[in-house]
């Protein structure tokens, strides 16, 4: 069975947890869209850990953990995170990385910097970590696919001679900079094909024999719907589709194969970058949910930036849910609103005075006011609690409000930072 844990809002939402816990009965998880502009925590019994390549799945010696054709491969940050992971005692986990996948090179990233630095106050919010660059080469056909690393050393010098008469344009024309060598950037691929060559692999035939064999594969996206180049914010998105149908595109299976879509929805709202926000809140009162949000605070895992704050927006969540597909809601980081006396909760948005309960185009966002509906706090912990039914009436009220308002069943509740922490409501 596949099934694919995706993103509601705009990142940040608790993904990372939810694969975690569901990697314990997966025998696959893939990687199938984005690169390390973003990261997934995860508690386990290891410690704390800030994913950014590697699936979540990485901690369990009975899983093969996949790099899809989809993902933006940043391979020294592959390498370096792997290290990382092991060095801290954890067991060298099972990696594919998919022959197909493109490699983000040194220049993505220094592109990306100067293109921001271009930009100053009309930035996007860039990570910096090459993203837009390689998507924008992946997609005019001048990137680099890991199976041409192992070329003919002569037709691979051709292609990069080809390409960099494109990017020395960019930097030695509009950014002032320095032009590339062909000879440092075919240096820098045969360092890349020394550390990806053990790990190569036709994925797409692999996961087929997977699902002929009965398999159970976990599909782990990235950031969140709001994030998506057609349906989020748009232009303050990211490049890869975030989107659970990406995931049989970006790991190569069809797509019926997907059984299950679990929708990670917040509690509450956070987000990091640029771009609209309907509910989001300032000053005492977010700093004050932000530092008792998350499992430490909210901050990015990638870059730690302090992440914007808002009140669960269940006209962007029901949006979100919609266009993910989504079976299942995990709702998560429920136990952090324990403090709250009153809880605000986002159900329209006004626009030139009339109020919609359906998502707008970033144009129209821009202009939305959010319309505010109060739910009674429960003011109390509710870490350790198991059993649904165990919680305040207040909290499983909060739970069923938002429930019947995005219209997607509700089936786990994280209740705390740790794996352990979740509650199981019912399935779909």
């Amino acid at each position: 069975m596949v099934r694919a844990v995706v993103g509601a809002n705009w990142g940040d939402e608790g993904k990372g947890k939810i694969t975690d816990m569901l990697g314990k009965e997966s025998d696959i998880i893939v990687r199938f869209q984005g690169g390390a502009n973003a990261g997934h925590t995860i508690i386990n019994d290891y410690g704390k850990f800030a994913l950014h390549t590697l699936p979540s799945g990485v901690f369990y010696d009975h899983t093969t953990s996949i790099i899809g054709n989809g993902v933006a491969l940043n391979v020294p940050a592959l390498f370096h995170e792997i290290q990382g992971i092991v060095d801290r005692g954890v067991p060298m986990p099972k990696i594919l990385v998919s022959d197909r996948a493109q490699m983000v090179m040194s220049y993505h990233i220094l592109l990306d910097k100067l293109e921001e630095e271009r930009l100053a106050g009309k930035s996007f919010g860039s990570t910096k970590s090459g993203i837009a660059p390689f998507y924008s080469d992946k997609y005019a056909k001048i990137g680099f696919q890991v199976s041409e690393l192992f070329l003919e050393e002569a037709k691979l010098k051709e292609k990069i001679e080809r390409v960099i008469i494109q990017k020395n344009i960019l930097f030695e024309h509009l950014y002032h900079a320095p032009a590339l060598q062909a000879e440092d950037i075919y240096k820098e691929l045969m360092e890349y094909k020394q550390m990806v060559e053990p790990y190569v692999c036709d994925v797409s035939s692999f996961l087929w024999k997977a699902i002929k064999e009965d398999k159970n594969i976990l599909l782990e996206g990235q950031l969140g719907t709001l994030k998506d180049p057609d349906h989020g914010i748009y232009p303050m998105v990211t490049s890869s589709s975030t989107l659970a149908a990406y995931g049989a595109i970006g790991a190569g299976i069809p797509p019926y194969e997907i059984r299950q879509i679990i929708t990670v929805c917040k509690a509450y709202s956070s987000a990091v970058g640029a771009g609209a926000f309907v509910s989001e809140i300032f000053g005492d009162e977010a700093d004050e949910l932000r530092r008792r949000g998350g499992d430490g605070g909210e901050f990015g895992a990638t870059t730690g930036r302090p992440r914007r704050m808002g009140w669960f927006d269940c006209v962007a969540s029901k949006y979100g849910c919609r266009l993910q597909g989504t079976t299942d809601v995990a709702f998560t980081v429920l136990d952090v609103l324990g403090y709250l006396e009153e809880i605000p909760v986002c159900t329209g948005y006004e626009i030139d005075g009339e109020v919609t309960t359906e998502f707008p185009v970033t144009g129209l966002l821009e202009k939305a006011k959010p319309v505010y509906r109060i739910l009674p706090g429960w003011k109390c912990d509710i870490r350790g609690i198991r059993r649904y039914e165990e919680l305040p009436e207040n909290c499983r009220r909060y739970v069923e409000f938002i429930e019947e308002q995005i219209g997607f069943p509700i089936t786990m509740v994280s209740n705390g930072p740790g794996s352990n922490d979740i509650i199981f409501r019912r399935q779909s």
